[in-house]
């Protein structure tokens, strides 16, 4: 989720969905570049400062990261894990 000053709180950010453990990391060795998002940040979204010359590459990897842990698998592994054959 993309963010310009939510509730004025002066921020340009990213909202990212992932684990409690890997955002509890990031804030806590760069809280500089990243932060806990009020709402979701309960259950594991990283906020990612993008106002702080924070490197691309970086970005890029997170909302990646974040994208990979919330897409919905494809059909056919959808079908595998089911135990569905593909002519059924």
């Amino acid at each position: 989720m993309f963010l310009d000053g939510h509730h004025q709180d002066g921020r340009l950010a990213l909202w990212c969905d992932g684990p409690l453990d890997a955002q509890r990391d990031a804030v806590a060795a760069d809280p500089e570049n990243f932060f806990v998002p009020p709402y979701v940040g309960k259950k594991g979204w990283l906020g990612v400062r993008l106002d702080r010359g924070l490197d691309w590459d970086v970005v890029a990897k997170i909302v990646t990261l974040a994208y990979r842990g919330t897409v919905p698998p494809p059909k056919a592994a959808r079908r595998a894990k089911r135990g569905v054959s593909r002519g059924s």
